[in-house]
């Protein structure tokens, strides 16, 4: 089994979207993460759904959980406002790595390793122009993404 058999078409966001554009998405599909995509379509980041919760909570709440119980519904109600007019990029943590990215011919144990070092719920499936087969970096067409869930699915079937 190929990354390329294994890849799913996946929700993706660019780096100039509206943040509250993906978290809707994000809670639309139940999506634990989002890959991000530059303007040619090349994988550039993971959106994890908890760095967006994390931007809706005020930082003296962060610092002092106990704050959180003074927060009334009407307030609590209006928090998502705080993305509006931000984007994507600015939910990125200035440390984000690269997304993980599989070749289209990785095998199915490639891959799974790949999302166990990196520790990522997603992996990009990419197909590498013939010049770049074997090189790094992340240029090539999006094929997809394969999620833990879905590799596991389908590593359990075969036992």
């Amino acid at each position: 089994m190929r990354a390329r058999d294994l890849a799913e078409p996946f929700p993706t966001v660019s780096l100039d979207d509206q943040a509250l554009d993906a978290a809707r998405l994000l809670a639309e599909h139940r999506l634990p993460g989002v890959l991000v995509i530059d303007g040619p379509g090349r994988p550039r980041a993971i959106l994890p759904a908890s760095q967006l919760v994390r931007m809706l909570v005020p930082g003296y709440v962060i610092e002092d959980p106990s704050l959180a119980a003074v927060i009334d519904e009407a307030h609590a109600d209006r928090l998502c406002d705080e993305l509006r007019g931000v984007r994507v990029r600015d939910c990125l943590p200035r440390d984000a790595p690269e997304p993980a990215i599989a070749a289209a011919d990785d095998t199915a144990v490639e891959v799974a390793a790949l999302m166990a070092r990196t520790r990522s719920p997603l992996v990009a499936v990419v197909e590498r122009p013939a010049d770049r087969r074997g090189g790094s970096g992340s240029g090539g067409e999006l094929l997809g993404v394969i999620t833990a869930s879905n590799l596991l699915h389908r590593l359990l079937g075969n036992t």
